[in-house]
């Protein structure tokens, strides 16, 4: 999920529709008060943090925010002077988007940023590490390997496997296909929506059993989702 902080109420709703439209889950608040809560109650991937922002400004948030956590924070100001980007970028921001900003701009930085975060093992590190379970199936992930319910192991390519990661990293939670593209692209060779609809399909069939189909949910227009609860040890 993306945090929006912006206390403009109409850039707020163009900013959040303009994520969603590409993908994303998005959370928009207006000040800091809003923002604690939501970002203490969900699993927050990215911040997009305005400066000028009423009560708490966003310097003193993102000071905060580093106190706790390294979520990445993209600010974004109609100030656009070198100091206001110095400092942001002193107090932990990842990048910086001057206002006015156009869709186009504001999906690639996005879309950089979490794509260093996912380089650089953040995020998802911890998440992927032991054993997680759903509906009887065990995924090993320090093993790379999967159990069905009756204990056999099934034959998954590495492809197949990092795909499957990914969904129990985000267990219940829609991925759009562009998404799933850049969290897998450093380890699917050719990145595609084709490929990507492939390996879906190869995992339904992998995931279906005679009881039960697969637990992998499209999303029509949008992507796709494990729809099944994930414990984990």
């Amino acid at each position: 999920m993306i945090l929006l902080v912006e206390d403009d109420p109409a850039l707020r709703v163009l900013t959040a529709r303009a994520l969603q439209e590409n993908g994303y889950q998005v959370r928009a608040c207006a000040a800091a008060p809003e923002f604690w809560q939501a970002f203490e109650g969900g699993d927050v991937e990215l911040v997009l943090l305005d400066i000028m922002l009423p009560g708490t400004s966003g310097i003193d948030l993102c000071r905060r925010i580093r106190q706790q956590s390294d979520v990445p924070i993209i600010f974004i100001s109609a100030k656009g002077s070198e100091v206001d980007r110095v400092i942001g970028l002193e107090l932990g921001a990842d990048d910086y988007l001057p206002k006015p900003f156009g869709t186009r701009e504001l999906i690639a930085r996005v879309r950089a940023v979490l794509r260093r975060w996912e380089a650089k093992g953040n995020g998802g590190e911890e998440r992927s590490k032991g054993i997680a379970r759903f509906e009887g199936w065990t995924i090993d992930l320090p093993r790379r390997e999967l159990r069905s319910p009756t204990e056999a192991v099934v034959e998954l390519t590495g492809a197949e496997f990092d795909l499957l990661a990914v969904l129990v990293d985000h267990a219940q939670r829609v991925i759009a296909r562009e998404r799933l593209i850049e969290l897998s692209r450093t380890r699917i060779g050719d990145s595609s929506d084709r490929s990507i609809d492939v390996l879906i399909s190869r995992l339904r069939r992998k995931l279906s059993t005679e009881e039960r189909p697969a637990p992998i949910v499209t999303v029509r227009g949008v992507g796709y989702m494990l729809s099944a609860p994930v414990t984990r040890e």
